[in-house]
């Protein structure tokens, strides 16, 4: 199944699925929605205490999280996004403690595409994981995906075979941009 008003209402309602991200395939569920989050868990056979990294369509989508970054960093942000760099940035907040189980800092990415940027848009902020369980080898096509969730996951988008990296994983302090993980863009 991939019609974009479909995975829309899934998504705004609670579902699970996999899709092609600007990286790689991901396993996305609202991350305004705890239930969803921790049947991401579940089904990735992740890590509790691992934070997910979020993907959100706007910078103004950081505000639904508490998080308003100063002009600074803000800058910052614009060098990379949109783009495949996903960003840890603090929240304190104890209503996101489902999310930064713990580390009071969150991952978020502001994707290049287009259509993923309509997506999220519509659908509010994802968490999209890799869809594998965790320490398996990610997968690049929905056949791999399937093999991991089967008809555990509301719906798959096939975009075809995905031949990227992970997002690159940085941390900013005080103006200094340090890579926790390497991945698809060199910084």
């Amino acid at each position: 199944m991939s019609k974009p008003k479909q995975i829309i209402k899934i998504l705004q309602d609670g579902g699970v699925g996999v899709l092609p991200t600007d990286t790689i395939y991901g396993i996305v569920s609202s991350a305004l929605n705890r239930k969803t989050v921790e049947r991401i868990y579940k089904l990735r056979r992740r890590n509790p205490g691992k934070p997910m990294i979020i993907l959100i369509g706007s910078l103004g989508d950081l505000r639904l999280f508490g998080i308003r970054p100063g002009l600074e960093m803000t800058r910052h942000l614009r060098k990379f996004w949109p783009g495949r760099v996903s960003i840890i940035l603090p929240c304190k907040s104890k209503q996101f403690a489902y999310l930064h189980r713990g580390t009071k800092t969150l991952a978020f990415r502001l994707p290049k595409p287009v259509w993923l940027r309509k997506l999220l848009a519509k659908t509010g902020p994802l968490v999209a994981p890799s869809a594998n369980w965790e320490r398996g080898a990610p997968a690049k096509t929905i056949r791999e995906a399937k093999k991991y969730f089967g008809k555990k996951v509301d719906f798959y988008v096939d975009g075809g075979r995905s031949l990227s990296s992970p997002s690159v994983l940085v941390r900013i302090n005080h103006g200094v941009v340090e890579v926790i993980r390497g991945g698809a863009k060199r910084i």
